[in-house]
């Protein structure tokens, strides 16, 4: 099975094109290919409530990342190889 073909690689710089992020710049953290998603650092800031754990005895909000679909990201500028 072959994995469908992304425009942006993890480590890319990216301009957001639509949505409510539109117009603001920042780095390809993650790539999901079969679902056609991107993670992009500090765009599209979701809350997430934290159940309290043995590592966060607290608990509460936390704000995070959530995916964006690849088609509403313009790479600004690609990742730099090793050469």
């Amino acid at each position: 099975m072959s994995r469908p073909k992304m425009h942006v690689r993890t480590g890319d710089q990216v301009l957001v094109l639509a949505g409510k992020d539109r117009g603001k710049k920042g780095k390809v953290l993650q790539v999901y290919p079969n679902k056609q998603r991107v993670l992009v650092e500090g765009v599209n800031m979701v809350k997430k409530a934290m159940r309290p754990t043995e590592d966060n005895p607290e608990g509460g909000i936390s704000e995070r990342e959530a995916a964006l679909h690849a088609s509403n990201v313009k790479v600004i500028e690609a990742r730099k190889e090793a050469e």
